[in-house]
This record gives structure tokens, C-alpha cells and sequence, in this order.
């Protein structure tokens, strides 16, 4: 059972699955949201776990940067393990004035400057979009315990140290809200594979204010976004 890039068993992955990039920020949220954990991928120390969270089996696990990366375990997850529903909880840079350091984006949909959509044989471009009903439901959730949100469209860009200057200002100009490096895989590969996905992002940094948190802070300050993602599963 066992893919290049998970060790788990099947039945070892649960349907639900939370998607941070980060594998430290993986066993943190196993070790501080969870019950019951235990870990079913070490494989490159890309961690993963299954737990529970109020009675229902869920799992976490790291991804990697970039869409090359979160596309293999995208990928894998759905096709060989039978996940059916997830949600990335990332970090992203704000390019939008009123959405603020600590700020969660529900991503209604994702742009990208890459050519990852191109091996799926469309004559043109595809949206890449959330599951209407995970998007619903964290609307709903954030909505009812009255956290800061914003819903749009974000930028997966493949080219992290480009938006250094004003190159992210177009994007702006479309009203696209946040930079992050990892949605448009995973919305297209669960597309592809008829699968749901939704994209949920803290801001830790803003490419307006030059305000930027800590990596310790990355991992550790986003507990309103890891709440509101496991409120939906």
C-alpha cells in the first residue's frame, strides 16, 4: 500500500484531512488540537498524523512548498488512500491593504502564474475553486465566532522572492487578495479527481506594510484558522 512518498496503511488516513505546508506545524496541530494521535508518515520528514477532534477521526499532514510538491501528495492521498475532503491551512502575504497581519483568506478560488493546469489537456484556462460546501460551512463558522476573514481570490505563484518589489501590484489591481504557493495544486488535483478542497490562509506577513511575523510565530499563532478548518470536517 505503501506510495513513494507515504508509508501509511491503508484505512490509516482518515476521509478529512488538514493540509499546512509546514510538517513541524503538522505535529503541532496533532499534538495540540488532537486526541488519540498517531503518526503514519516520516517518509522525507514529511510528517503526517490521525487523530480525533470532538469525536471525528481526522487526519494532518505537511505538504511541502510549492504546487510541485503539494500536487504529489494531493495526489496521492486522494487516488491511493481514498480521501475525500481537503483543506489546506496555510500562511500567505497580504497585498491588500485591509486585510491585515493574522487575518484568515477562505479562498473562493485561486490564480496562479504557473503551468500547472496545463497537464490536464483544457484548450484554455480552468478555474481553480474551492468546494462550495467546505467554502459555506467556514463562511458560516467564522461568521458565527466573529474571527477576521475575508473572502476572495488569492495568487499561487511560483516565484516566492519576485514579489519583492512591485510585480505582485497587477494582481492587486484585480483584487486579488493574498500571494501563497500551494492552493491552485490542491484545488485542481481534487478537481481533477473528484475530490473536495478548500484553501484557508493566515496572513504572516504584508507586502504593503513590510509587517512580517516569525517563523516561531507562523507556527504557533495560528489557532483561529486550525479551529475554524476542524469546526468544518
Amino acid at each position: 500500500m505503501p506510495t513513494p512518498h507515504i508509508e501509511a496503511q491503508l484505512g490509516e488516513i482518515a476521509e478529512t484531512i488538514l493540509l499546512p505546508g509546514d510538517p513541524l506545524r503538522a505535529k503541532y496541530i496533532a499534538e495540540n488540537f488532537l486526541t488519540d494521535c498517531v503518526q503514519f508518515n516520516k517518509v522525507r520528514n514529511m510528517f503526517g498524523y490521525t487523530g480525533y477532534y470532538e469525536g471525528k477521526k481526522v487526519s494532518v499532514m505537511g505538504t511541502g512548498m510549492g504546487m510541485p510538491s503539494m500536487g504529489i501528495y494531493a495526489y496521492e492521498l486522494i487516488k491511493f488512500y481514498g480521501v475525500k475532503r481537503l483543506i489546506r491551512v496555510g500562511s500567505a502575504g497580504s497585498i491588500q491593504s485591509q486585510i491585515k497581519i493574522k487575518d484568515i483568506v477562505i479562498a473562493q478560488g485561486a490564480s496562479t502564474n504557473s503551468s500547472f493546469s496545463h497537464q490536464f489537456k483544457v484548450d484554455g484556462q480552468i478555474a481553480a475553486l474551492s468546494d462550495y460546501h467546505l467554502l459555506a460551512s467556514a463562511v458560516n463558522s467564522a461568521q458565527k465566532n466573529a474571527l477576521p476573514f475575508h473572502i476572495g481570490n488569492l495568487l499561487t505563484t511560483d516565484n516566492f522572492y519576485n514579489f519583492g518589489r512591485d510585480d505582485w501590484q497587477p494582481w492587486a489591481n484585480m483584487g486579488v487578495s493574498c500571494l501563497e504557493m500551494e492552493g491552485y495544486a490542491l484545488l485542481l488535483t481534487a478537481m481533477s479527481l473528484k475530490a473536495s478542497a478548500l484553501v484557508m490562509c493566515t496572513i504572516s506577513d504584508s507586502l504593503i506594510t513590510e509587517e512580517a511575523m516569525t517563523s516561531q510565530e507562523r507556527l504557533e499563532s495560528f489557532h483561529e484558522m486550525i479551529t475554524l478548518a476542524l469546526d468544518i470536517v
